[in-house]
């Protein structure tokens, strides 16, 4: 059985999802970024860390491809252009859409206050827009892969969620409707239940 280290309402959302939409019993410790439980098993005291027997695994994607990879679920093969298409999504929510509510986060709460720059969100936000518009005319179906629900999914879907307690406007319907058919899923809801 996998262990899940890490708050759900963290990136540790993504790995909980992917467990929950490939049926995988797991554990949950919802230690909190930088306590012991993680600082333990991750020396940046980020989360989630997933331990597997006596492999611990850190970040999010990693994670997910982890999973994925192992379980052949919700992925497609290595090696392929499918997996190709898949992984070039996927680094791409990560670098225009993570990496800018991220960013927003830091100049919010992680930083030290005297280093944090709160207008810098209004560009962020601009370039969050300028980007969903772009990834909204790319989705071709249900999901960013077509027909096939994928971790590309479960890291834009979790981004989503996260623009929407950051008060980052979504601007793009293909979005917003792809959203809530993420939302739709069971379970997404499932582990929303979890981080109640």
């Amino acid at each position: 059985m996998y262990t899940v280290i890490g708050k759900p309402m963290t990136r540790t959302f993504r790995v909980l999802w992917a467990l929950e939409e490939m049926g995988l019993p797991y554990e949950l410790n919802p230690a909190s970024p930088q306590s012991a439980d993680v600082v333990s098993l991750n020396p940046s005291g980020k989360v989630p860390v997933l331990q597997d027997d006596d492999e611990t695994i850190t970040d999010s994607t990693a994670i997910i491809t982890y999973l994925a990879d192992k379980h052949a679920q919700l992925t497609a093969l290595a090696g392929t252009p499918a997996r190709a298409r898949q992984d070039a999504m996927t680094q791409m929510c990560l670098d225009e859409v993570d990496a800018l509510l991220w960013t927003a986060a830091r100049h919010s709460f992680a930083l030290p206050p005297q280093l944090r720059m709160p207008e810098v969100k209004t560009s962020l936000k601009w370039e969050f827009a300028r980007n969903l518009n772009r990834i909204g005319q790319q989705i071709k179906g249900p999901y960013l892969m077509g027909e096939e629900f994928t971790i590309a999914d479960i890291v834009l879907g979790h981004c989503l969620n996260w623009s929407i307690s950051a008060k980052f406007p979504i601007e793009s319907q293909a979005v917003l409707d792809y959203g809530k058919r993420l939302r739709a899923r069971e379970a997404h809801q499932r582990v929303r239940a979890l981080a109640r």
